[in-house]
C-alpha cells in the first residue's frame, strides 16, 4: 500500500474553504465530509482535511495559529509543467486567494505562492531537474 498524506487545516468557514479548494481543482470526498470537516482529494495519495476550528481543536491542546498573521507551515505542491502552475494560480486568485509575492523563476524551477482564504500557505511549483545547475 502506498503511503498517503493528510494535511489538516483549521478553517474559519467550511463552505467558503470547500469552494476555494474546489475552484483550484481539488475534489471533495463526501464520505469523509460533514458540517465540521471536509476531505478534499488532491490525488490518490494526498488529501487536504478542512476542519472547522472546533473540530481542529479536538486534535490538539495548542492554540490555533492565526495564519493571516503568522506562518505555521508551508505546503508545497508540484505541478506537471509551468502552464499548470500558472493555471492553478489563476484559479486560486479568482477564488479569493492571495499571492503574497512575485513568482520566482530559478531556471530549473518555477515557484509561486498562494494563501487560501484563511492564510494557509501553498507553494505551487514545477521543477525540471535536468536543468538543475551542475556544481
Amino acid at each position: 500500500m502506498k503511503k498517503q498524506v493528510f494535511i489538516n487545516l483549521p478553517i474559519a468557514d467550511l463552505k467558503k474553504a470547500m469552494d476555494f479548494y474546489t475552484a483550484v481543482g481539488f475534489i471533495n470526498n463526501p464520505q469523509f465530509t460533514d458540517e465540521t470537516a471536509a476531505c478534499m482529494v488532491v490525488s490518490n495519495e494526498i488529501y487536504v482535511m478542512l476542519l472547522t476550528h472546533d473540530k481542529f481543536q479536538q486534535f490538539t491542546n495548542k492554540q490555533i495559529a492565526d495564519t493571516k498573521k503568522t506562518a505555521s507551515v508551508i505546503n508545497a505542491l508540484s505541478m506537471q509543467n509551468n502552464d499548470e502552475v500558472n493555471q492553478f494560480m489563476e484559479k486560486a486568485i479568482a477564488a479569493g486567494g492571495n499571492e503574497p509575492y512575485e513568482s520566482k523563476d530559478y531556471g530549473f524551477m518555477l515557484q509561486r505562492c498562494i494563501e487560501d482564504l484563511d492564510g494557509n500557505i501553498w507553494e505551487v511549483f514545477y521543477m525540471d531537474i535536468t536543468k538543475f545547475p551542475k556544481q
